[in-house]
């Protein structure tokens, strides 16, 4: 047994604004990131073909640049393979969902991520729920209310299939989050080639039981975007890496805060792109979610840095 302590931000970091940074360049890259792999699913290349293959791209970016990552695999191999498993399921659930359906209500229900990183940062990391965390869950569970409430459907749940994919893939990635905090050892760096890999171990088997056509049908189309599909792994892998330099500084529920620019990113990109017109009723529930997320922003920003509750006791493996 190894004693774990989940610390606070170093104090090299405190007030400065690159964690932050790399948190909005992550979000904006999602916030966009679909519609390349719309581009190519028209042209016939399914989604999880397009995610296998971008993902692998990001992993061989990742052997040839970030070589070094690869020596810390064998001495933390139950933190990254977690840190892996919940990334490859939050990202293929999200792909998958806003290739079917409407971009902005899916990012909407990804983004329900600050409602489950209240309860998992407590459990996990021993982040403490003030009364402003209360607060937070409070006007998160009224916007998603807002947000989806059908009078015709009762109940205010996920419309489909595509949408409940997309609030479970909200659920892995604040684990995921809550989880590359937790793991304060291994480098930013190696936890996004982590999580690279599991997306590519995820979708291999998601594309093999949800692709129906042969691949004599996408393989041409395969051939014709391998350097958009380059390009976006190369894209992923570096927004990745500066997601986990924000999640390593901050505490998880101000990066779920952070990472909600994301909604503004999409929701231009969708109208633009797209061509997609929001309800003014998912716009007020979006509005309140982000109003959630800033509730928590303002205690750290008022120097109340939500701390660990107690060391983690956690049996780790090591070469």
């Amino acid at each position: 047994m190894q004693q774990r302590v989940v610390s606070p931000a170093p104090a090299a970091h405190r007030g400065s604004p690159l964690p932050i940074a790399g948190l909005l360049i992550a979000a904006t890259s999602w916030g966009v990131i679909w519609y390349p792999y719309r581009v190519m699913e028209t042209a016939g290349l399914p989604v999880p073909i397009a995610t296998f293959f971008s993902y692998m791209a990001a992993v061989m970016f990742a052997v040839i640049v970030l070589r070094q990552t690869w020596r810390e695999f064998p001495r933390y191999p139950v933190s990254l393979l977690l840190i892996g498993l919940t990334a490859g399921l939050a990202n293929v659930a999200y792909l998958v969902a806003i290739m079917e359906a409407e971009v902005v209500r899916i990012v909407l229900l990804f983004y329900l991520a600050p409602l489950w990183t209240v309860p998992l940062a407590r459990i996990l990391i021993g982040e403490r729920i003030s009364g402003r965390g209360v607060v937070t869950v409070a006007v998160a569970m009224t916007g998603a209310v807002v947000m989806l409430w059908r009078p015709e459907l009762g109940m205010p749940l996920p419309r489909n299939t595509h949408e409940w994919l997309g609030m479970l893939g909200g659920f892995f990635f604040a684990l995921c989050n809550v989880l590359v905090r937790r793991e304060n050892r291994a480098t930013p760096e190696a936890k996004s080639v982590a999580g690279s890999i599991g997306v590519a171990v995820v979708a291999l088997p998601v594309a093999l039981l949800v692709v129906v056509q042969p691949m004599v049908s996408w393989g041409p189309v395969l051939v014709q975007y391998w350097w958009l599909l380059a390009v976006v792994g190369i894209v992923l892998i570096a927004s990745s890496v500066g997601m986990q330099h924000g999640l390593s500084q901050l505490s998880a529920n101000r990066a779920a805060v952070i990472l909600l620019f994301e909604l503004i990113v999409a929701a231009i990109a969708a109208h633009y792109l797209a061509g997609e017109v929001s309800r003014i009723q998912e716009w007020i529930g979006g509005s309140m979610l982000a109003a959630a997320g800033l509730v928590a922003a303002i205690g750290e920003s008022n120097g109340k840095t939500a701390e660990p509750l107690m060391a983690k006791q956690q049996s780790t493996t090591h070469a």
